[in-house]
């Protein structure tokens, strides 16, 4: 419950807090640089002018957006394709297998520092690119949980009856794996917004005048041996708490799902 209130403040904070707090975040205002928090400016403003509470409200929504989006994308791929290799068994399953180790075997991180220095990074390309790097680890949590549920006897009796495999995955395996691909879906949000986060640190974020939260954080820390607190504790404090949210909500799910837990 503590992680959906926080969800929800914050989504409310990104989306409709710019409707009632107006900023300029566009151009800049260098008569307004470097101002402290006070009157007209709740958490200060940054070396450009821009105002930092507005500035938080605009940066989340893309971050926000870039976890959902992934999320959705990352799963409806890895369950399908940990389903399918889960389901199949053989070589089909060994072949997909191999190729999510190899994938794996390499850093996501690496990936991305590849491809954002050969692409202009746009917030659609980052939705692509890290959603098809995301992919693995649902595929692997679904593929494990297929390889239990094509035992089960209700499966069986679908098998013998002449259904398809088709029929069998999209009706009997995946709607009994919704509590794994859950719970994983919900902590890939976590992991995305934390993504988007430290290649923003390293510059390799969404271009200027686009705000990201670390974006903000980057630049911050080049002037907080300056006394300049609030670019840096604001932003931080967003991305820290955005995360453990969703990582409550996460752990609370697995926790329900889990008849282990039921049965104490």
């Amino acid at each position: 419950m503590l992680g959906i209130f926080i969800i929800v403040a914050v989504v409310l904070f990104c989306f409709v807090g710019p409707l009632l707090y107006h900023t300029e975040q566009v151009a800049t205002n260098l008569q307004q640089a470097d101002l402290p928090p006070g009157n007209g400016h709740p958490l200060g403003t940054t070396p450009e002018g821009y105002d930092v509470l507005g500035r938080l409200m605009v940066g989340g929504q893309s971050s926000i957006e870039l976890g959902l989006s992934v999320a959705v994308l990352s799963t409806l791929i890895g369950t399908v394709w940990g389903a399918v290799a889960g389901y199949a068994g053989g070589i089909v399953d060994a072949s997909a297998m191999r190729i999510v180790d190899a994938l794996l075997a390499i850093p996501a991180l690496v990936y991305l520092l590849i491809l954002v220095n050969i692409f202009r990074p746009t917030l659609l390309l980052l939705i692509v690119i890290i959603s098809l790097l995301s992919w693995l680890y649902p595929a692997r949590l679904v593929r494990s949980e297929t390889l239990k549920l094509r035992e089960q006897q209700y499966v069986e009796a679908v098998r013998v009856a002449g259904g398809r495999r088709r029929r069998i995955i999209a009706r009997h395996i995946v709607p009994n794996s919704l509590s794994v691909i859950a719970v994983s879906a919900t902590f890939q949000v976590a992991d995305s917004i934390l993504l988007l986060a430290l290649l923003s640190f390293l510059g390799l974020g969404l271009p200027p005048p686009a705000a990201t939260w670390g974006g903000m954080l980057s630049e911050g820390l080049q002037y907080i041996y300056q006394g300049y607190w609030w670019l840096v504790y604001p932003a931080a404090f967003c991305i820290v708490i955005t995360t453990v949210a969703f990582n409550f909500m996460g752990d609370a799910l697995r926790d329900s799902f889990d008849v282990r837990l039921h049965q104490l």
